[in-house]
Protein backbone atom coordinates (compact mmCIF):
# COMPACT_ATOMS: atom_id res chain seq x y z
CA UNK A 1 0.00 0.00 0.00
CA UNK A 2 0.97 3.89 -0.96
CA UNK A 3 1.10 6.07 1.95
CA UNK A 4 0.37 9.46 1.11
CA UNK A 5 -0.13 12.75 3.64
CA UNK A 6 -2.21 14.79 1.19
CA UNK A 7 -2.39 18.68 1.73
CA UNK A 8 -5.20 19.84 -0.70
CA UNK A 9 -7.04 23.71 -1.18
CA UNK A 10 -10.76 22.78 -0.15
CA UNK A 11 -13.20 25.31 -2.03
CA UNK A 12 -15.64 24.41 0.67
CA UNK A 13 -13.23 25.33 3.82
CA UNK A 14 -11.90 28.28 1.44
CA UNK A 15 -8.68 26.43 3.27
CA UNK A 16 -5.63 24.05 3.26
CA UNK A 17 -6.41 20.71 4.63
CA UNK A 18 -4.77 17.78 5.23
CA UNK A 19 -5.74 14.13 4.14
CA UNK A 20 -4.51 11.04 4.83
CA UNK A 21 -4.88 8.52 2.02
CA UNK A 22 -3.94 4.51 1.21
CA UNK A 23 -4.03 3.54 -2.18
CA UNK A 24 -2.74 -0.24 -3.65
CA UNK A 25 0.37 0.14 -5.26
CA UNK A 26 -0.58 -3.22 -7.57
CA UNK A 27 -3.69 -4.24 -8.88
CA UNK A 28 -5.10 -6.72 -11.99
CA UNK A 29 -4.64 -4.78 -15.08
CA UNK A 30 -8.15 -2.81 -15.93
CA UNK A 31 -9.47 -3.64 -12.42
CA UNK A 32 -11.34 -0.60 -10.38
CA UNK A 33 -9.93 0.03 -6.91
CA UNK A 34 -12.90 0.66 -4.49
CA UNK A 35 -12.93 3.74 -1.99
CA UNK A 36 -13.43 3.87 1.81
CA UNK A 37 -14.36 7.35 3.09
CA UNK A 38 -12.84 6.53 6.92
CA UNK A 39 -13.88 9.25 9.64
CA UNK A 40 -12.60 10.49 13.02
CA UNK A 41 -14.28 11.05 15.95
CA UNK A 42 -15.00 14.07 17.85
CA UNK A 43 -11.43 14.20 19.74
CA UNK A 44 -9.22 12.83 16.83
CA UNK A 45 -8.53 13.87 13.58
CA UNK A 46 -7.17 12.39 9.99
CA UNK A 47 -4.36 10.65 11.60
CA UNK A 48 -6.35 8.51 14.28
CA UNK A 49 -7.03 5.62 12.13
CA UNK A 50 -3.70 5.25 10.93
CA UNK A 51 -2.57 5.43 14.26
CA UNK A 52 -4.56 3.32 16.44
CA UNK A 53 -5.79 0.73 13.94
CA UNK A 54 -4.32 -1.58 11.62
CA UNK A 55 -6.21 0.08 9.06
CA UNK A 56 -3.45 -0.44 6.34
CA UNK A 57 -2.75 -4.17 6.83
CA UNK A 58 -6.38 -4.59 6.37
CA UNK A 59 -7.38 -2.46 3.62
CA UNK A 60 -4.54 -4.05 1.72
CA UNK A 61 -6.23 -7.27 1.89
CA UNK A 62 -9.08 -6.16 0.12
CA UNK A 63 -7.17 -3.68 -2.64
CA UNK A 64 -9.18 -0.76 -1.61
CA UNK A 65 -8.24 2.51 -1.45
CA UNK A 66 -8.88 4.28 2.31
CA UNK A 67 -9.13 8.01 2.49
CA UNK A 68 -8.89 9.75 6.05
CA UNK A 69 -9.71 13.33 6.08
CA UNK A 70 -10.15 15.85 8.62
CA UNK A 71 -13.48 16.52 10.42
CA UNK A 72 -12.79 19.10 13.00
CA UNK A 73 -15.72 18.98 15.55
CA UNK A 74 -18.27 20.03 12.91
CA UNK A 75 -20.43 16.61 13.11
CA UNK A 76 -19.80 16.32 9.17
CA UNK A 77 -21.71 19.26 8.79
CA UNK A 78 -21.80 22.55 7.04
CA UNK A 79 -21.74 24.47 10.14
CA UNK A 80 -23.84 26.90 11.53
CA UNK A 81 -20.78 29.51 12.25
CA UNK A 82 -18.40 27.67 11.19
CA UNK A 83 -16.80 26.35 7.75
CA UNK A 84 -18.74 23.77 5.29
CA UNK A 85 -17.34 20.60 6.36
CA UNK A 86 -20.29 18.46 4.57
CA UNK A 87 -20.04 19.72 1.16
CA UNK A 88 -16.18 19.44 1.59
CA UNK A 89 -15.98 15.71 2.48
CA UNK A 90 -19.57 14.35 1.26
CA UNK A 91 -19.26 16.42 -2.12
CA UNK A 92 -15.75 18.00 -2.62
CA UNK A 93 -13.08 15.31 -1.74
CA UNK A 94 -14.53 12.16 -4.06
CA UNK A 95 -14.25 15.24 -7.07
CA UNK A 96 -10.47 15.53 -6.06
CA UNK A 97 -9.99 11.97 -5.23
CA UNK A 98 -10.78 11.39 -9.12
CA UNK A 99 -8.96 13.89 -10.44
CA UNK A 100 -5.88 12.93 -8.74
CA UNK A 101 -6.19 9.07 -8.18
CA UNK A 102 -8.18 8.36 -10.94
CA UNK A 103 -10.04 6.45 -8.14
CA UNK A 104 -14.08 5.34 -9.43
CA UNK A 105 -17.27 7.59 -9.06
CA UNK A 106 -19.44 4.81 -9.25
CA UNK A 107 -21.37 4.45 -6.12
CA UNK A 108 -20.94 0.93 -5.95
CA UNK A 109 -17.45 1.89 -5.91
CA UNK A 110 -17.76 4.01 -3.13
CA UNK A 111 -18.27 3.43 0.79
CA UNK A 112 -18.08 5.89 4.02
CA UNK A 113 -17.60 4.64 7.61
CA UNK A 114 -16.90 6.18 10.69
CA UNK A 115 -16.31 6.16 14.96
CA UNK A 116 -18.72 8.03 17.19
CA UNK A 117 -19.29 11.82 15.80
CA UNK A 118 -17.76 9.76 12.69
CA UNK A 119 -20.46 6.95 12.78
CA UNK A 120 -22.98 9.99 12.68
CA UNK A 121 -20.97 11.36 9.83
CA UNK A 122 -21.04 8.25 7.66
CA UNK A 123 -24.59 7.19 8.13
CA UNK A 124 -25.44 10.98 7.47
CA UNK A 125 -23.45 11.59 4.27
CA UNK A 126 -24.32 7.74 3.43
CA UNK A 127 -28.36 8.63 3.43
CA UNK A 128 -28.11 12.15 2.31
CA UNK A 129 -25.89 12.05 -1.10
CA UNK A 130 -28.00 9.71 -3.19
CA UNK A 131 -26.18 8.00 -6.05
CA UNK A 132 -22.91 8.33 -4.42
CA UNK A 133 -21.97 5.27 -1.75
CA UNK A 134 -23.09 1.98 -1.75
CA UNK A 135 -22.69 1.57 1.82
CA UNK A 136 -22.34 3.24 5.05
CA UNK A 137 -21.31 1.41 8.45
CA UNK A 138 -21.08 3.66 11.89
CA UNK A 139 -19.17 2.59 14.94
CA UNK A 140 -20.36 3.39 18.65
CA UNK A 141 -22.55 5.96 16.13
CA UNK A 142 -24.34 9.40 18.06
CA UNK A 143 -27.17 7.89 16.26
CA UNK A 144 -29.17 10.90 18.36
CA UNK A 145 -28.34 14.03 17.10
CA UNK A 146 -31.11 15.61 18.90
CA UNK A 147 -30.27 14.13 22.55
CA UNK A 148 -26.74 17.01 22.28
CA UNK A 149 -28.81 19.93 22.48
CA UNK A 150 -27.15 20.99 25.65
CA UNK A 151 -23.61 20.36 25.00
CA UNK A 152 -21.64 23.41 24.13
CA UNK A 153 -20.68 22.89 20.55
CA UNK A 154 -24.26 22.41 19.62
CA UNK A 155 -25.03 25.90 19.17
CA UNK A 156 -22.11 26.10 16.72
CA UNK A 157 -22.68 23.80 14.55
CA UNK A 158 -26.11 23.23 14.53
CA UNK A 159 -27.74 26.42 15.32
CA UNK A 160 -30.01 27.67 18.25
CA UNK A 161 -32.67 26.13 16.70
CA UNK A 162 -34.19 22.86 16.22
CA UNK A 163 -32.42 20.51 13.89
CA UNK A 164 -32.72 20.68 10.46
CA UNK A 165 -34.10 17.21 9.23
CA UNK A 166 -31.25 16.72 7.06
CA UNK A 167 -29.10 16.30 9.82
CA UNK A 168 -30.99 14.01 11.53
CA UNK A 169 -30.24 10.64 10.63
CA UNK A 170 -33.69 9.21 11.94
CA UNK A 171 -35.24 11.54 9.35
CA UNK A 172 -33.12 10.58 6.80
CA UNK A 173 -33.43 6.88 7.24
CA UNK A 174 -37.36 7.70 7.00
CA UNK A 175 -37.01 9.77 3.91
CA UNK A 176 -34.93 7.03 1.67
CA UNK A 177 -36.57 4.18 3.12
CA UNK A 178 -38.67 3.40 0.13
CA UNK A 179 -35.57 4.55 -2.42
CA UNK A 180 -34.29 1.76 -4.59
CA UNK A 181 -30.45 3.03 -4.50
CA UNK A 182 -30.43 3.26 -0.50
CA UNK A 183 -26.98 2.36 0.49
CA UNK A 184 -26.56 -0.57 3.06
CA UNK A 185 -25.96 0.19 6.48
CA UNK A 186 -24.37 -1.66 9.00
CA UNK A 187 -24.14 -0.57 12.66
CA UNK A 188 -22.01 -1.47 15.38
CA UNK A 189 -21.75 -0.81 19.12
CA UNK A 190 -20.18 -2.28 22.47
CA UNK A 191 -23.06 -2.94 24.42
CA UNK A 192 -21.20 -0.75 27.84
CA UNK A 193 -20.95 1.95 25.39
CA UNK A 194 -22.60 5.46 26.84
CA UNK A 195 -24.16 5.28 23.09
CA UNK A 196 -25.09 2.17 23.35
CA UNK A 197 -28.89 2.88 23.70
CA UNK A 198 -29.35 5.43 20.86
CA UNK A 199 -27.76 2.75 18.41
CA UNK A 200 -30.31 0.50 19.47
CA UNK A 201 -33.25 2.86 19.03
CA UNK A 202 -31.91 3.80 15.61
CA UNK A 203 -31.59 0.05 14.65
CA UNK A 204 -35.53 -0.45 15.90
CA UNK A 205 -36.10 2.71 14.10
CA UNK A 206 -34.36 1.12 10.50
CA UNK A 207 -36.46 -1.91 11.57
CA UNK A 208 -39.40 0.07 11.81
CA UNK A 209 -39.37 1.49 7.93
CA UNK A 210 -37.89 -2.35 6.28
CA UNK A 211 -34.47 -1.79 5.92
CA UNK A 212 -32.32 -4.54 4.46
CA UNK A 213 -29.17 -3.88 7.47
CA UNK A 214 -26.76 -5.81 9.81
CA UNK A 215 -26.37 -4.81 13.50
CA UNK A 216 -23.50 -6.01 15.54
CA UNK A 217 -22.91 -5.99 19.38
CA UNK A 218 -20.66 -7.58 21.98
CA UNK A 219 -19.07 -6.23 24.99
CA UNK A 220 -17.34 -3.22 24.70
CA UNK A 221 -16.74 0.24 25.66
CA UNK A 222 -16.01 3.65 23.38
CA UNK A 223 -12.20 2.80 22.75
CA UNK A 224 -9.88 1.82 20.02
CA UNK A 225 -9.71 -1.56 21.15
CA UNK A 226 -13.23 -2.19 20.26
CA UNK A 227 -12.57 0.04 16.90
CA UNK A 228 -9.45 -2.07 15.83
CA UNK A 229 -11.91 -4.90 16.38
CA UNK A 230 -14.54 -3.74 14.51
CA UNK A 231 -13.64 -2.12 11.58
CA UNK A 232 -12.58 -5.43 10.56
CA UNK A 233 -16.13 -6.74 10.60
CA UNK A 234 -17.23 -4.01 8.50
CA UNK A 235 -14.52 -4.13 5.48
CA UNK A 236 -15.76 -8.20 5.78
CA UNK A 237 -19.02 -6.93 5.16
CA UNK A 238 -18.40 -4.40 2.79
CA UNK A 239 -15.65 -6.02 0.60
CA UNK A 240 -16.70 -9.60 0.81
CA UNK A 241 -13.49 -12.13 0.41
CA UNK A 242 -9.89 -10.40 0.45
CA UNK A 243 -6.93 -10.79 -1.61
CA UNK A 244 -8.95 -9.36 -4.44
CA UNK A 245 -6.43 -6.74 -5.94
Amino acid sequence: MAFIDLKIFSEALAMQTSVYVLIPERRKEGATVKTLYLLHGLSDDNTSWLRRTSIERYADKYGIAVVMPFGERSFYTDMKYGMNFYTYIAKELPEIMHTLFGLSQKQEDNFVAGLSMGGYGALKIGLREKGRFSAAAGLSSACEITARENRSYFPTVFGDGDVDPKDDLFALASERAKDDDKPRIFLGVGTEDFLYGENRKFKAHLSSLGYDFTYRESAGVHNWEFWDEYIVYVLEWMFGEGDKK
